[in-house]
């Protein structure tokens, strides 16, 4: 605490700090705004139905991610979700335009150009996203089993101001989410995704409490301090590939002979793969809930592909493959072995007992694979403890002691200490880790 108060008696950091809360305090305000063209009171009623997991299980990790926002359809509903999706596929669009992998080299002006494609994609999908959501209203199939009026007004100028409301309010967040990296302190989306997904815990603990009794909600807090516990070491924990570079001239001055090493998280991906298997396995539900409810087909999907209020084996097995191969997939994409090894051996870098080049290239592959695996297995394992809070508790399909929302928590939480720690180590301080 004393390193805390002391980075708050810093001037600079506590602008930061101060500026950052002031953004999420009216990212969080923008969550209770609701769009103009609802039926605000109805829009409620029918969002306490689908908070208590009678509909929309298909959007749970959306309206996580928005703080509750989607449900209410509020300005903000959408989220940070266009950004993070606009992100994720300008990444892989390096693997496939060449054009892209070239600006990603080119280095702070690259970066600049790619950002900003970003930001147009975030635009094209929050209007993309924005016109879903509205059609899916108007149909009835967002909110299922509620039948009251959410649109009076569906004449063309309101259905258009209501998708402005909502691309707009995407863009603003956008818009915070870079000041707060630029001018704050810590990641802007990642604080953002963080501030929505602690705002739901009060909420998802308090349901179980008020189901269970507080035995088992004693439990869920003992087993949830665990898993953090666990969580922890795994996010910290690293394989570190020994490098060393040998000594050469430039001019008259002597470089190199350095010893360093590559980190590989045991969780090389993060969160990403969770989030693709999520988006995934919504498809089916989406699909079904255009189609004749009393189809066999229907049917099978609301029962095996859909998070429901039973365990369903077929979901929990396609969830947790869908999770390795994207672990598998995504850390293919950022951890470029051939790159790494090229600049390896440009730069008269080698690995202890392994030659440069190729067989660096093999080797790196080699460990990658193997590490990658038990993180894999990790992250399926963590992902389905929602599933089993919400068959065995009684609890919401956001159950936040779980899944992505700890993996989150936990890495934003950890990688905003560090900065304030390094922002301390600067101004002579002790820091905040020791």
């Amino acid at each position: 605490m004393n390193s805390f108060v002391r980075a708050l008696r810093t001037p600079e950091l506590r602008a930061k700090i101060l500026f950052t809360l002031g953004l999420l305090a009216i990212y969080r305000l923008g969550v209770f705004v609701p769009t103009p063209g609802f039926d605000y009171t109805n829009v409620m009623i029918c969002s306490d139905q689908a908070s208590s997991g009678q509909g929309a299980s298909a959007m749970g990790m959306i309206n996580m991610f928005s703080g509750g926002a989607l449900l209410q359809l509020s300005v903000f509903s959408l989220g940070v979700m266009p950004y993070i999706t606009a992100s994720i596929i300008v990444q892989l669009l390096r693997v496939v335009i060449p054009r892209f992998e070239a600006l990603h080299k080119e280095g702070a002006s690259g970066t600049a150009k790619l950002t900003q494609y970003t930001r147009y994609l975030t635009i094209g999908l929050g209007v993309l996203q924005a016109t879903t959501i509205i059609t899916l209203v108007r149909s009835g199939n967002f909110f299922v089993g509620c039948n009251l009026p959410l649109v009076p007004d569906q004449s063309i100028p309101t259905l258009l101001l209501m998708v402005l409301a909502m691309t707009v309010g995407t863009v603003l967040i956008m818009f915070m989410g870079e000041m707060i990296t630029e001018r704050g302190i810590g990641n802007g989306m990642s604080l953002m995704i963080f501030t929505s997904i602690a705002a739901s815990f009060p909420g998802a603990l308090t349901q179980v409490f008020q189901l269970q009794g507080w035995m088992v909600f004693a439990l869920v807090l003992l087993v949830a301090l665990v898993v953090m516990v666990g969580v922890v070491f795994v996010e910290q924990s690293q394989r570190r590939i020994p490098v060393q570079y040998a000594k050469r001239m430039v001019g008259r001055r002597m470089y190199g002979g350095t010893s360093t090493y590559i980190p590989i998280k045991v969780n090389q991906a993060g969160v990403i793969p969770v989030i693709f298997a999520s988006s995934i396995l919504s498809l089916p539900q989406m699909l079904a809930g255009f189609g004749d409810p009393e189809a066999p087909w229907v049917a099978w999907i609301n029962q095996n592909l859909v998070m429901g209020s039973s365990f369903s084996l077929i979901y929990a097995l396609s969830y947790s493959a869908l999770i390795i191969f994207f672990a598998f997939f995504y850390t293919s994409i950022t951890f470029n072995a051939e790159e790494i090894a090229d600049n390896m051996k440009k730069y008269g870098g080698f690995v202890p007992n392994v030659r440069a080049g190729k067989p660096t290239e093999r080797y790196l592959r080699y460990v990658i694979n193997r590490i990658q695996t038990p993180g894999a297995l990790y992250l399926a394992v963590i992902s389905l403890m929602p599933l089993l809070a919400l068959t065995f508790l009684g609890a919401s399909q956001d159950f936040p002691l779980g899944g992505v929302s700890l993996l989150i928590i936990i890495g934003v939480g950890l990688d905003t200490v560090k900065q304030i720690d390094a922002k301390l180590q600067q101004h002579h301080y002790e820091g905040i880790l020791r």
